[in-house]
């Protein structure tokens, strides 16, 4: 199993029947296509934000997962992450469409948007609650500062009203009536062995904000799930959250994913590239050099003669030769040409 639970001589024991039914947390996506994986069996998936443009460090997280689902003859999905209306940009979700589609990443099935999928998320949160894995919660984000950032469970034997506002927290450890213990060890496919405690490095997960949008921690393993999907490949600033997220998967009865992190693309002020920090935009016009230095970012040595050519041939010499053992790292400078 990927993950296993250190300090404890017996696995945890998870009741698959508290969550099933009417109100299953893994329901098929409406609209998408159903998978015949026995070929390979491998389902990845590229899941950006619509908060900007593609940028080089997303293009690399895009590639990496694609290569890595392409190159054993898996299935690769696209799903937008569209659950945070205040931060998104108008076009931006076709826009990354787009990009991808310019560069050679051509995904399978149809694309999965999250904002079509409440009714999902909060059958999910209305099992979760009914079974005492989840409860309400009214502390605040300066609450959260006081208790240093890692939430104490401050709420969970308080009687909250739900009626007033208040967000929804996942119990990540001390449940009652099993044996749930703080540290989680798991084999990252990049990065190696890892190890996350539950108590002191996470504390109890919001699974949907105070502001009544649905949070990160719930859509993700819902959708993850629903969807299937084997292996995520994606980057490392995601990587202090999938211990959470893995005992997230075993709380829902559900099959483990594999992790693995791929470096960010590094700024010279030690800020990573990303949307929040006005990262450029990558131009199509330039889909194969991009293509190219995404590659030698992630350490696949490309022939210098390639950085030109076609997309399509680069892609073709990306999946003939991809060893996901020379991607190392956390983070790496880069620097626009």
């Amino acid at each position: 199993m990927l993950a296993s639970f250190i300090m404890s001589a017996t696995p945890l024991q998870l009741t698959p029947t508290r969550l099933s039914g009417n109100q299953s947390c893994g329901t098929q996506p409406s609209g998408t296509q159903s998978f015949d994986t026995k070929s390979s069996g491998y389902i990845g998936r590229f899941a950006p934000s619509p908060t900007g443009p593609l940028h080089f460090g997303s293009l690399v997280s895009a590639l990496a997962s694609y290569l890595d689902a392409k190159a054993t003859g898996g299935k690769w999905l696209v799903r937008m992450e569209d659950l945070d209306p205040p931060r998104e940009q108008p076009g931006a979700a076709s826009a990354i469409l787009q990009s991808l589609d310019d560069h050679g990443l051509h995904w399978d099935g149809e694309v999965v948007y999250q904002s079509q999928r409440s009714h999902t998320y909060q059958a999910c949160l209305d099992a979760l609650l009914q079974a005492e894995l989840a409860y309400y919660c009214t502390c605040s984000r300066q609450d959260l500062a006081t208790m240093g950032g890692i939430y104490d469970r401050r709420c969970r034997n308080r009687q909250v009203d739900s009626n007033q506002v208040c967000s929804v927290r996942l119990k990540l450890y001390d449940l009652q009536d099993r044996f749930t213990p703080e540290l989680i060890q798991f084999e990252d496919l990049i990065q190696g062995t890892q190890i996350h405690n539950l108590r002191t490095q996470a504390g109890d997960q919001i699974l949907k904000r105070r502001d009544g949008f649905f949070a990160y921690q719930l859509a993700v393993v819902v959708d993850d799930i629903a969807q299937g999907i084997t292996h995520i490949i994606r980057g490392s600033d995601l990587l202090d959250v999938t211990g959470r997220q893995l005992f997230f998967f075993e709380l829902l009865d559900a099959p483990l994913p594999q992790f693995g992190h791929v470096p960010l693309a590094m700024q010279a002020n030690g800020q990573k590239l990303s949307k929040q920090n006005h990262a450029k935009a990558i131009d199509s016009k330039l889909a194969s050099r991009n293509l190219w230095r995404g590659l030698e970012f992630l350490g696949q040595n490309p022939p210098a003669d390639l950085a030109y050519a076609s997309t399509s041939a680069l892609l073709d010499w990306a999946l003939l030769h991809w060893q996901r053992q020379a991607v190392q790292g956390l983070g790496h400078l880069y620097q626009e040409e």
